[in-house]
């Protein structure tokens, strides 16, 4: 059944079962073309390679020393960070201008700077992202005191690796690059196990402890100084393309957390429901509510049963377990 390199394979000459399958995928192709827009150039695809490249490049000239491992004179720091952020922009504007191919069947031509316009913004953007994403590194070495330095953390913690994605990529969301940003959120999901749309607006300093399942949605707003542990959901009540009429629930379907806000482990805010400044939400707590600032809201605490009661709950469940 092993075909030879280069042989153009025909459906009607494969043996089965290949012949079958490659029939039975034509159709499944046939019919995803007939109900989507096959206006769209799909070939001008931004390139997740390309921007783990990026990403790497701007690290290294955010963090020379730390992320780039620049190790020569300190007067040679700003040539190293030039060099770095050049290749970064160049690569970063193939990669938006293979995005506007994209949209452009919808959208228009777009003008022939546009993805280098988009890029030279970027750029001027990047002091801005490099002192927030130290704000975050301080606050996760404020808020741990597992944390030996800022350097540990920056390297190692998922919340700050997943901070440092995120800033990047909210300033290309913003300046109109969604599909650009998007996988680049997507790269850091796949590292931390941290999900954070690029639309999603955050404020300085924000610690994500631990971080794995923390789920923050598009339209989110979140202030300063504000934590959240692992497993936390700040979501939507339905999906968007069931309130696609609805301007507000569009552009407004995720929570709004005040400034010092702290999230326990496990919780769940749905909707555009506001928690008010210095409010603490315990674990595993479902909210659908807005919050009064200054508030604290925990589930009851577990209860423990007397020995008699304890021991034919015991009973109980080991004869569940066994049948």
């Amino acid at each position: 059944m092993t075909l030879r390199p280069g042989l153009s394979a025909k459906s009607d000459t494969l043996p089965s079962p290949v012949g079958t399958a490659v029939v039975d995928l034509r159709a499944a192709r046939a019919a995803w073309r007939a109900r989507q827009d096959e206006a769209r150039d799909v070939a001008s695809f931004p390139s997740r390679e390309g921007l783990e490249q990026v990403i790497g490049l701007l690290a290294a000239t955010l963090y020379p020393r730390r992320l780039g491992h620049f190790r020569g004179a300190a007067g040679e720091e700003d040539g190293f960070v030039a060099a770095k952020l050049l290749a970064a922009l160049g690569e970063l504007e193939r990669e938006v201008s293979a995005e506007l191919g994209y949209w452009q069947h919808e959208a228009g031509p777009f003008d022939s700077d546009q993805a280098a316009t988009i890029a030279r913004l970027f750029a001027a953007t990047l002091g801005d992202i490099r002192r927030l994403i130290d704000s975050d590194v301080e606050a996760a070495f404020l808020g741990d005191p597992a944390a030996r330095s800022v350097d540990e953390i920056l390297v190692c913690y998922p919340g700050a690796i997943a901070s440092l994605h995120h800033r990047i990529a909210h300033e290309l969301h913003t300046l109109g690059a969604p599909i650009v940003a998007r996988v680049i959120s997507e790269i850091a999901n796949e590292r931390t196990g941290i999900d954070i749309h690029p639309g999603a607006t955050i404020g300085e300093s924000f610690f994500i402890d631990h971080g794995t399942g923390v789920v923050i949605g598009e339209t989110a707003i979140i202030g300063a100084r504000v934590r959240l542990y692992q497993h936390v959901t700040l979501g939507a009540r339905s999906p968007a393309g069931a309130t696609r009429d609805d301007v507000r629930e569009r552009h407004a379907r995720h929570p709004i957390l005040g400034d010092d806000v702290v999230v326990y482990a496990g919780t769940t805010i749905l909707g555009r429901v506001t928690i008010g400044a210095r409010s603490t939400i315990g674990g595993n707590v479902w909210l659908l509510s807005d919050v009064p600032e200054d508030s604290v809201l925990v589930q009851p605490e577990a209860v423990r049963l007397d020995h008699a009661a304890g021991r034919d709950l015991r009973d109980v469940l080991q004869r569940a377990a066994t049948h």
